[in-house]
């Protein structure tokens, strides 16, 4: 699994996704390999971005398979596959010239869910939820109403492990 790159992971996800998160990545590839994954927590390098990116979707693709064996998850592999290529795609602009400043995390998931749309990549609900609620429910949680999703938490657990256990990963 070592040698998978992004875009065999995005082969994964079925059209017309597949083709427009390529498109993505082609159109943006300059400014996403240049690109750190943070500024100083995790994959804080020249092109940790995208290792940040591709962590996440090999230990997708891990966790997928162990946990599919101990009881069936709902969502498929693909879903999270979509949702951790999208995740953090305010990073490259955020810390690459020229630079988009966001004042908060509402205008980061705008700036993301804008994205998606002038790529039109097709969001279902859980999508959403998940891209919205990746790194936690934060001021929306409420002790009686589940607002995360279940491929919501699955996807950050991915997240987090690429970005608070192996954060130096693949250190260059």
């Amino acid at each position: 699994m070592d040698n998978l790159k992004i875009i065999d992971f995005l082969e994964k996800i079925p059209e017309p996704n597949r083709s427009r998160c390529k498109k993505l990545l082609i159109e943006n590839s300059e400014r996403f390999e240049n690109a750190p994954g943070s500024l100083r927590k995790h994959q804080s390098w020249k092109g940790g971005y995208m290792d940040h990116v591709l962590e996440t979707m090999k230990i997708a693709s891990l966790l997928y398979v162990s946990m599919s064996k101990y009881r069936v998850l709902p969502f498929e592999l693909h879903d999270a596959l979509l949702v951790l290529f999208l995740h953090d795609l305010e990073k490259p602009f955020k810390y690459v010239e020229p630079k988009v400043v966001f004042n908060d995390d509402n205008e980061k998931k705008i700036f993301i869910f804008n994205l998606v749309n002038q790529f039109g990549i097709e969001l279902q609900e859980e999508h959403r939820n998940a891209l919205k609620y990746i790194h936690g429910e934060g001021d929306e949680y409420n002790q009686l109403i589940r607002i995360q999703g279940p491929l919501g938490a699955f996807v950050s657990m991915c997240d987090i492990v690429s970005a608070r256990i192996w954060f130096e990963y693949p250190k260059r």
